[in-house]
C-alpha cells in the first residue's frame, strides 16, 4: 500500500503530534509499505539541521526523520514554505529532503492509496 503523510505543525509545539506521525511513519515503513512524507507549513523545519529539540525534550523529530530518509522514505518539502514558515525561515534543508511544489504534492496525493495529515 502507498501511504503519504503530511506533516503540518511545528515539530516542537508542545505536543507529540509530530512525534507521533513519526513513530507511525516507521511503523508503516517497516511493516513493508511505500511511505513519502511531504512537510508543508511550519513542519518545514523539522528538515532543518537547526531545528534542535527544546530542553527537556526526550525525542530528536529531525534525526527521526533522518533516518526514516536513510531507510528510503522519500521526503519532500514545500519550497515555498521555506520561505514563509518556521522559525528557521530561508534555512537550507538537510540532505535527503527535497525542495518541493504544490504540483508534486497533488501527483503524490493521487498516486496514494492512503493520506494521513498531522
Amino acid at each position: 500500500m502507498k501511504v503519504l503523510i503530511i506533516f503540518n505543525r511545528e515539530p516542537y509545539d508542545n505536543t507529540d503530534v509530530t512525534w507521533n506521525g513519526l513513530r507511525l511513519a516507521e511503523t508503516l515503513r517497516a511493516n513493508g509499505h511505500e511511505l513519502r512524507i511531504f512537510l508543508m507549513n511550519d513542519a518545514v523545519d523539522m528538515a532543518r539541521d537547526l531545528c534542535k529539540p527544546p530542553e527537556g525534550y526526550d525525542q530528536d523529530l529531525s534525526q527521526m526523520l533522518k533516518d526514516l530518509i536513510s531507510k528510503g522514505v522519500f521526503v519532500k518539502v514545500c519550497g515555498t514554505c521555506m520561505a514563509r514558515c518556521g522559525i528557521h525561515k530561508n534555512q537550507p534543508y538537510f540532505e535527503g529532503a527535497a525542495k518541493s511544489t504544490m504540483a508534486e504534492l497533488a501527483d503524490w496525493v493521487v498516486d496514494s492509496d492512503k493520506v494521513l495529515t498531522f
